[in-house]
């Protein structure tokens, strides 16, 4: 059975709910779906903004064949697939998850954008700058999405058809949090469920339906902290656990393997530095494998980071010196530690009594006796 918010999903702009920066008359995305003008892009935006229904208006109006993969799942073949198959229309990929493609797949796309024989639109909610390949990002326009205002929510309510009273339509419009796909779904379920849409029955279908991960909302930062937290306390199976739990709910591999380099350094540190070196060919297995097997890298990380012993001196020691530096702004560096660049420089005392090995202290002199290690 097809869901709601397919069903009512606009065919044409003027249908079409929300960024009026890019679909406004006159604007970008306007311009190019009227005129047919021809080009690959990225729309950067949060969930349930529309970044779907652009593009399929977008090839309509392009009056391409469209195909859609969404990259969690997406591979090589399927591309190929795609270039090879027969078609009098210009194709047009659109590519769900960009940012789920690692760097080979993205290279192996480049070509078929750069000959044009596949107009490339791409969606992610991550920051393209760092997602996407710089190759195939500079052959693509990026279009920012925002979150959809109140006022948009509620016109998006409205469309559905569903009676409800302006208490229950306000707080699913708080709920959704900008989110259209998520206010249709839950009042889908909600009046398939009670046969009536009040507050009630809203809380009542939200509490039935699976855990809601916010990549933007508190479950999301409760989740990462518990997952560094766990590891910090050197307990490997609550660590694992918050893992499971993340990549279950579709948090970005690469999101926790960052999180788990900053943790080498910052809770490891000089305990073990070899976490640093494990912490950094995790990211860099997850990068270049993705999903569903970097999973195993990832567990391996949390494993072997939890078991190591915690120092964080040296996290401790950047903080301390960082609050000197914001209290006593740019201090006089001894004249010993200057380089000599010019006769000058020499001549009034630049690097002048500098020797490598030495006890005296090199901080500036307001600072000579403050220690930022221990021992």
């Amino acid at each position: 059975m097809e869901p709601l918010a397919a069903k009512i999903r606009p065919q044409h702009l003027d249908e079409f709910i929300g960024q009026p920066h890019l679909v406004g008359k006159g604007k970008p995305l306007r311009v190019a779906t009227e005129n047919g003008h021809m080009f690959s892009c990225i729309f950067w935006g949060p969930p349930g903004v529309g970044k779907t229904t652009l593009a399929k208006i977008y090839a309509n109006g392009l009056s391409a064949i469209l195909y859609e993969l969404s990259a969690v799942s997406a591979k090589k073949s399927d591309i190929t697939k795609i270039v090879t198959a027969e078609e009098e229309k210009q194709k047009v990929v659109f590519l769900d998850e960009i940012h789920r493609f690692n760097k080979a797949q993205q290279d192996y796309l480049l070509p078929f954008v750069e000959s044009g024989e596949i107009v490339l639109i791409g969606a992610t909610t991550e920051n393209p700058s760092f997602e996407v390949i710089s190759a195939l990002l500079s052959r693509c326009r990026v279009f920012v999405l925002c979150e959809h205002t109140d006022e948009d929510m509620k016109k998006i309510v409205d469309r559905t058809g569903f009676l409800l009273e302006n208490d229950a339509k306000e707080w699913v419009v708080q709920m959704a949090k900008g989110d259209a796909r998520q206010a249709i779904t839950l009042l889908e379920q909600t009046q398939e469920l009670y046969g009536s849409i009040t507050i009630t029955t809203l809380k009542d279908a939200l509490q039935s339906t699976h855990l809601r991960y916010d990549k933007k909302g508190e479950e999301h930062y409760n989740t990462i902290s518990a997952f560094i937290k766990s590891m910090r306390a050197s307990q490997p199976d609550a660590a694992v656990y918050y893992l499971a739990r993340m990549l279950e709910a579709g948090e970005d591999p690469k999101f926790i393997a960052r999180r788990m380099v900053v943790f080498a350094s910052e809770d490891i540190g000089l305990a073990q530095p070899t976490a640093l070196v494990v912490a950094n060919d995790v990211f860099r297995a997850v990068e270049t494998i993705g999903l569903p097997e970097c999973a195993i890298n990832l567990s391996h990380g949390v494993a072997y980071l939890s078991q190591c012993k915690k120092d964080r001196s040296s996290y401790n020691a950047l903080r301390s010196a960082q609050t000197d530096v914001k209290k006593y702004g740019n201090l006089q560096i001894p004249l010993k530690l200057r380089n000599p660049q010019t006769k000058l420089m020499e001549d009034i005392g630049y690097g002048k009594g500098y020797t490598q090995y030495t006890k005296e202290s090199y901080l500036p002199e307001k600072l000579q006796k403050k220690r930022y290690f221990d021992g």
